[in-house]
């Protein structure tokens, strides 16, 4: 049997093999390799996928999160509400900045910020909120929205696993993922569901005035070479990046659908079993499932997840801590208990092969894996 992948790059690759080599040497012969034609034609192109009326390239991922802080002015001291249960590049920049983590707990069954909770989190100090959009899909925006519109706080989305998915509003409005807050971020790490040959990321914005504020900083802070008028960082997509992404942009519905055909096979092996929880749906977003992710209830899953490997079925575990017991943030006083939620999900979740190639027999051969453990 052929080895398994969490995420299958060199076939997702050959089956675009042409179209990526050509985009690729056109930027060799042109040799535009920094902000190349190739970086606005991206840009453009996502902008139009997307419905946001800006896209801002950058370096990655985390630097998009940091740039929109410092675009949006957040100073130092001033409180950014987080989930305790994501990646931790979400708190990272906020601690960079000088600014404080807020945590909140999440719900259960969705991964996504507990709206519920977030009021109490809001103090004078609170300067945004940024919710992620965990393994694909939108966490409650609306209702994000409305709190921080009454308390006039910022909301910066943390988009990097969730590109493509659509959130449907109440009044029948739908937007994408990354369009609804202030800033929307993403990132174009390799295994992302739009993801690059090597670092990449970027922001959406429908405001223009701040689109080139985020554009100067990404520049060192620079309108014109050589001016600078705000203080900037140095945070580039480069130009094989962009061409590359924008032959993988053509091919991300495809993508999203064949992702979504292999939880709908997770979804029917496992509905109804006594001891995996499936991921739940929202009911006013789709899923792009950038992870197919169960939580393993009444047994080990770190056994499992053992088992899984002696049958040559990888399966990792996102995240193993919470952000508040991470050790970079044990200074912020927050102590074992205080998330329960989050701390619970960090003992169970357990994220299953998923990509766009996925062969029918090889998830067949992983149902069988996962149900023989059980056996």
């Amino acid at each position: 049997m052929r080895s398994i992948q969490m995420v299958d790059l060199k076939s997702q690759y050959e089956a675009i093999k042409i179209e990526v080599d050509q985009a690729i040497q056109g930027v060799i012969d042109t040799t535009s390799f920094i902000n190349g034609p190739k970086v606005k034609e991206f840009s453009d192109a996502l902008a139009s996928y997307t419905g946001a009326k800006y896209v801002v390239t950058c370096g990655n991922g985390t630097d998009a999160l940091q740039i929109a802080m410092m675009g949006l002015d957040f100073q130092p001291g001033q409180e950014v509400i987080v989930p305790a249960f994501t990646y931790v590049a979400t708190a990272e920049v906020i601690a960079l900045l000088g600014l404080v983590p807020v945590f909140i707990d999440v719900i259960g069954s969705t991964f996504e910020l507990d709206i519920t909770q977030l009021e109490s989190k809001i103090t004078s100090k609170t300067a945004g909120i940024v919710p992620v959009h965990l393994y694909g899909q939108c966490s409650n925006m609306e209702a994000i929205l409305s709190v921080a519109k009454k308390h006039n706080i910022k909301v910066i989305e943390d988009t990097a696993q969730a590109i493509g998915a659509n959130y449907s509003f109440s009044d029948g409005t739908v937007k994408q993922a990354g369009t609804m807050g202030d800033v929307g971020t993403t990132s174009f790490f390799p295994s992302k569901n739009l993801g690059c040959y090597g670092d990449g990321g970027a922001m959406f914005t429908n405001d223009g005035k701040l689109a080139e504020k985020l554009r100067m900083i990404a520049n060192h802070g620079q309108q014109k070479k050589y001016h600078h008028h705000i203080v900037g960082v140095n945070s580039r997509l480069d130009t094989l990046q962009a061409a590359i992404l924008n032959v993988k942009l053509q091919h991300l519905d495809r993508y999203s659908a064949s992702r979504n055909e292999v939880a709908a096979r997770y979804d029917s092996a496992f509905t109804d079993h006594p001891h995996i929880r499936i991921p739940k749906r929202v009911v006013n977003s789709t899923h792009a499932f950038h992870q197919y992710t169960i939580q393993v209830e009444g047994v080990s899953r770190d056994e499992l997840k053992s088992y899984l490997a002696e049958k040559g079925v990888p399966s990792m575990v996102y995240y193993p801590l919470p952000l508040h017991q991470q050790e970079a943030y044990l200074n912020l006083g927050y102590e074992k208990g205080d998330f329960p939620v989050a701390e619970a999900l960090c003992e169970k979740v357990l994220s299953l092969p998923i990509h766009t190639e996925m062969k029918v027999e090889d998830q067949e051969y992983i149902i069988e894996s996962i149900n023989s453990f059980f056996k």
